[in-house]
């Protein structure tokens, strides 16, 4: 006997078999959207920047950290050790891996709008617990706290967007979300910048870290009354509420509705096929006797590694996931400040803002080129950039004379020692610098916002807990370079760090040479059934070629 929460879906079920519209060809509602709609509609630009306040969170935390790390001092009983620094930064890291996959179990079950909601629940109380803290211990149970927040809300938040976002415009608005992430990283410069300028040295840093409460707060206000997704909704059976926030999504007129009509029938189609498969398989294990309440979340796992197409796909998130963090760019937002003070630069924190602001702007620009480029074109071109600029700033401390202590400021930096150092020596943070940026900007047009379009490789019944297992894979990745960074700077030299870090994203070039597809201008349906019998790299090519 099917369980109760199918029966909404299976009485649609009855009412639309005898519809012959139903039986909808995914690559004509491609083409249809594409035809219809020229823009995002003001409902959803809405929605999107409600949804983006989690970006800008998981930004703000990057960023500050930064700040804070060459503010406390000795306001939590001793002068920060490099232990110390590595545990309060990765700490996050290791939270947000562990809550990922839990949070793709309970975006299926609650929803997405109330993982949003519990997220920004948990920012607030990290926030108070990092401002209140008086010990290295206090600031990691609040970093780890924040970990949780950030986990969920860097998962939900663009998954939320791809199903809310029409197939035209998911890449540009998704992209909005990591907008949102390097504004988050801008923000927290200016504000540690001014409280290191002008703030109370003991207690400067607890502001800029309780700070981060306030936009957790607005979007927990904000998110009340937004609505849930679509397809979530008609996953429950809530097939009413479900056009009724498609109509808000694509506006009004005969056309639109039309596209509704399409799109809906769509989700539908490929619930129902879900749940059918699904119904099956729980028969033949209520027939051993072997259902029970873990039955539904054991048979999504299988899903997702037994059927090819999810395989695949999981394989690619994961692949794109962890490229982001091994590739050294959180090593720079969580230690910049530090690396600028290694480096003698008057002002670290401000010269980290210029970092932030590239990242920024070139986050912009990428705004407007992912999907007119696409995915797999966009970052094919900037990875080698990146390799590039990882191994110029390797060049620039080739010239550098380092503190034996990565814990003080470079003695080169007083006016006396100054004029005493070869100009190429003095020139050298100059190019490490200019090379950072150069390999920020290269970030911030491609691996900083592709993988987290993730969502759209996977199929409705697998694809929280495949964007929960991609994201913890991204998480951990973090973790590892947030915990290791520093100690190889120390141990292995910036030389040989940053030729780590090149090698590395040459290796995830030609890895996504191989196997990762173009999704510019598919919808969600349509990029899950690209993976089925392969990985589709020539076939999406192909469909883009004859789109133009």
């Amino acid at each position: 006997m099917a369980d109760s929460a199918d029966e909404p879906l299976m009485r649609h079920e009855r009412e639309t078999d005898n519809d012959p519209a139903v039986d909808v060809d995914l690559s004509d509602v491609s083409l249809l959207l594409e035809k219809n709609l020229r823009h995002p509609g003001l409902f959803v630009w809405l929605l999107t920047f409600s949804a983006g306040i989690s970006g800008l969170l998981f930004g703000y935390d990057t960023g500050v950290i930064s700040a804070t790390l060459v503010s406390i001092n000795s306001s939590l009983g001793h002068p920060l050790t490099t232990l110390d620094k590595s545990l309060i930064t990765s700490a996050t890291a290791l939270f947000a891996l562990l809550v990922s996959p839990v949070s793709g179990v309970l975006a299926d079950s609650l929803g997405r709008k109330r993982v949003v909601l519990l997220a920004d629940i948990a920012f607030i109380l990290g926030a108070v617990v990092q401002a209140a803290t008086s010990s290295v211990v206090g600031m990691i149970a609040g970093r780890s706290i924040v970990g949780l927040a950030v986990g969920a809300g860097s998962f939900v938040a663009p998954l939320y967007i791809a199903e809310l976002a029409p197939a035209p415009f998911r890449g540009r608005l998704v992209t909005l979300n990591i907008l949102f992430v390097t504004l988050g990283q801008v923000v927290a410069y200016i504000v540690g910048w001014a409280f290191v300028e002008w703030g109370n040295e003991n207690t400067g840093w607890r502001w800029m870290v309780g700070l981060g409460a306030l936009p957790a707060a607005v979007q927990c206000l904000v998110m009340l009354v937004m609505p849930e997704t679509p397809r979530w909704l008609v996953q429950v059976g809530r097939h009413d509420e479900a056009r009724s926030v498609l109509n808000k999504v694509f506006g009004a007129g005969i056309e639109i509705q039309r596209m509704v009509d399409h799109v809906l029938r769509g989700i539908e189609n490929e619930v129902r096929e879900e749940e059918e498969a699904k119904r099956g398989r729980l028969r033949g294990q209520s027939k051993k006797g072997t259902t029970n309440w873990l039955t539904g979340s054991k048979d999504n796992w299988k899903e997702l590694f037994r059927v090819g197409g999810n395989r695949r796909a999981l394989t690619i998130a994961c692949l794109l996931q962890g490229l982001q963090q091994l590739c050294g760019f959180n090593s720079l937002m969580y230690f910049s400040a530090t690396i600028f003070t290694i480096l003698g630069f008057e002002s670290p924190t401000l010269t980290s803002l210029t970092v932030a602001i590239t990242n920024f702007l070139m986050t912009c620009v990428a705004l407007i080129l992912i999907d007119r480029i696409g995915r797999r074109r966009i970052l094919l071109g900037s990875i080698p950039i990146m390799s590039i600029g990882l191994l110029l700033c390797s060049v620039g401390f080739h010239f550098i004379t380092l503190p034996t202590d990565f814990n003080s400021k470079n003695p080169s930096s007083s006016s006396s020692a100054h004029e005493e150092i070869p100009l190429s020596e003095r020139t050298a943070p100059l190019l490490v610098l200019a090379s950072v940026m150069l390999y920020v900007a290269a970030y911030a047009l491609g691996l900083g916002n592709v993988p987290w379009m993730q969502s759209e490789l996977f199929p409705l019944n697998v694809r929280s807990l495949g964007s929960g297992l991609s994201t913890s894979t991204n998480w951990g990745a973090n973790f590892v370079v947030g915990l290791t960074f520093l100690p190889m700077m120390e141990f292995l030299t910036p030389i040989w760090t940053f030729v780590i870090y090149a090698i590395l994203c040459i290796g995830g070039w030609l890895c996504i040479w191989r196997i990762y597809p173009e999704t510019k201008g598919l919808s969600l349906e349509e990029t899950g059934a690209l993976l089925a019998d392969g990985w589709g790299v020539t076939e999406s090519l192909r469909r883009v070629e004859e789109r133009g």
